[in-house]
């Protein structure tokens, strides 16, 4: 146990030795007025007292020795050993560096140096090596309080009894955004002026000396700082970070300069509602800007952004464009002449050419003002006007000849303030909830007559269609029917052909028949007259052995008898010496009548023999 002890308390006690043998170290060295400073640190002397000689105090308001006397003295120990500063006369801060990190400023406030003067709010700067050199900052006319130069990232030896470091980031403008910029310190702003105008030399406000040199003045200035990173002093100016002003397409910006020179009008004298300037000065500039992006300062210069193309306006409820120049207009509501009130929603197209944006801003002072002052009551009256002339039927049958005059009307009165009127076009109209109901009741009337004759119409289709699927399904009969006729008509031609040849074959037939009856004829003819001659030959013999008389009553009693005529009759008629039988009365006439033809009858039968 002993043995253990021992290993313990030995090992102790050589280290409280080793300890104490080294703080007496320093503390001897001390006494002996010898200063040791670490390579990364400075010593701050403080002189208690002088002992003889020179000068033993302060001169009145100094706070820092500069010629050994009592007090903070302006010189630092560097890194290293230094004798003669003994304990009872000296006291001896050792501090390190100081250090401005990557992305930071060091902001400087002096202890010591001459009152600011001049109206000045931060102490003019002076070459001292970064404030390392507190000797040459005073001496050379350092000014006490807080300083106008900055220190930039690093390390420095700077005497911190007589100045005080802050660290503050460095000033960073974003991409697409600008950095406006307000001075704390410089000249003041002359009697109108709202921003101090652009000086050169500054380098982006980060040589606060010579931007006060230049004539700088305090307050708002009119440029402004690009993206980037910057190293100012936020006790000489702020810095604020706002969008880059964006033209879009198809708009012109038109400028609004709050500083500059007083321009002249180029407006020209025929324009009388507003001054145009060149660009630069202050007023409404005559040339716009182009679609793109500026980075031009909110505060000093305004930008309205004028569509050159059609803008479309909504005098509608619940219906607004994406520019919102119509998010306060409404639908329009008018009076009939017959004492209807109705309501109408109108949408009006505009275009504002792109010399002619400066103008109506010159007039109006922005696009919204130009609605309000004269597209809203200008569309309003005229339509509230049309409305009083005529009945709600009428207005709304003669709806495209109002909008027609619409369109002429609002365009020659728009025309005169510079903006052109593309189309007026009426939306909905609204008419009144007792007149729409007469109205609903006859469109459903006409719906009706047109539904019916569109069902009749149907209807005569459908016939139509079936007749035409009859005449469909009856074509194969009528294919049929047409082979039939014209085998028929084949039928028939044969049929003709055959009768024509039967014709052709009768006519030879019955030529021949002909020709042979007439051979038979001609032969019976002479056989017959050859009968005939000879029984007329027997005749003139029977005639001449009889007397002529006495042959013809023979052949009257023949005839007679052949007739079943009575030869007498049963009762006689007449009477006398004189009167005759009807025989003999036939026989006379018979008798006389041969003798008249005799001649001809045989100059017959002499022809006939001829032609025999």
């Amino acid at each position: 146990m002993f043995e253990g002890l021992t290993g313990f308390i030995i090992p102790a006690i050589a280290l409280l030795v080793l300890i104490v043998l080294g703080a007496s170290y320093k503390l001897w060295l001390r006494l002996f007025g010898v200063i040791l400073v670490p390579d990364d640190s400075i010593a701050v002397v403080n002189k208690k007292f002088v002992l003889l000689g020179g000068n033993r105090t302060l001169p009145e308001g100094a706070i820092v020795a500069l010629k050994g006397e009592a007090g903070l003295q302006a010189d630092t120990l560097p890194p290293g050993v230094h004798y003669g500063y003994w304990p009872w006369q000296y006291e001896i801060n050792v501090v390190q560096f100081t250090t401005v990190p990557g992305g930071q400023i060091g902001i400087v406030s002096s202890r010591d140096g001459k009152p600011v003067g001049g109206g000045r709010v931060l102490a003019k700067t002076v070459s001292c090596g970064s404030y390392q050199d507190t000797r040459a900052f005073l001496e050379g006319g350092g000014e006490r309080g807080p300083q106008i130069a900055i220190i930039p990232p690093g390390t420095y030896r700077i005497n911190t009894g007589v100045f005080t470091v802050t660290l503050a980031k460095i000033t960073e403008v974003a991409d697409n955004k600008i950095g406006i910029v307000t001075v704390k310190d410089g000249s003041a702003l002359k009697r109108g002026e709202i921003a101090g105008a652009e000086v050169a030399g500054h380098n982006s406000f980060q040589d606060p000396e010579t931007f006060i040199k230049a004539g700088g003045c305090k307050g708002l200035q009119e440029q402004v700082l690009l993206s980037g990173r910057y190293f100012i002093n936020p006790l000489f100016a702020d810095v604020e970070e706002k969008e880059l002003t964006v033209v879009p397409i198809a708009s012109v910006g038109v400028v609004i300069a709050y500083v500059g020179a007083e321009g002249a009008d180029v407006s020209g004298s025929e324009f009388k509602h507003g001054n145009l300037v060149s660009r630069g000065e202050r007023g409404v500039w005559a040339s716009p800007l182009e679609p793109g992006k500026y980075p031009i300062n909110p505060y000093t210069h305004k930008v309205e952004i004028v569509p050159t193309a059609n803008v479309v306006l909504n005098w509608a409820n619940a219906k607004t464009e994406s520019h919102q120049l119509d998010k306060n207009l409404s639908t329009i509501t008018v009076r009939s002449s017959d004492g209807f009130t109705f309501n109408l929603d109108v949408s009006q197209i505009i275009h504002i050419p792109h010399n002619e944006a400066p103008k109506v801003i010159a007039r109006f002072g922005n696009m919204a003002n130009l609605v309000t002052q004269v597209l809203e009551p200008t569309i309003g009256n005229y339509f509230r006007n049309a409305a009083q002339g005529s009945d709600v039927i009428e207005f709304l049958r003669h709806r495209q000849e109002r909008q027609a005059e619409a369109k002429a009307s609002i365009s020659a009165a728009l025309g005169e303030y510079n903006v052109g009127a593309v189309d007026t076009l009426i939306g909905d109209i609204t008419p009144p909830a007792e007149l729409m109901t007469t109205l609903t009741d006859r469109k459903l009337a006409e719906q009706r007559k047109v539904t019916y004759d569109t069902q009749r119409l149907a209807q005569e289709t459908r016939k139509e269609l079936e007749q035409a699927q009859a005449i469909a399904d009856s074509q194969s009969l009528v294919v049929q029917s047409q082979r039939k006729v014209e085998i028929a008509e084949f039928d028939a031609r044969s049929k003709v052909k055959q009768a024509e040849g039967d014709a052709q074959a009768k006519t030879l037939n019955a030529e021949a028949d002909a020709k042979v009856t007439r051979l038979n004829g001609d032969a019976e003819a002479g056989r017959t007259l050859a009968i005939g001659e000879a029984e007329a030959k027997v005749i003139q013999q029977k005639t001449n052995a009889l007397e002529a008389g006495n042959y013809a009553v023979i052949e009257v009693a023949k005839h007679l008898a052949s007739k079943g005529i009575p030869l007498v009759p049963e009762i006689m008629m007449g009477g006398g010496s004189q009167g005759g039988s009807v025989i003999d009365l036939l026989l006379a006439q018979t008798l006389q009548t041969q003798n008249r033809n005799g001649a001809g009858t045989t100059a017959k039968v002499v022809n006939k023999e001829k032609q025999v």
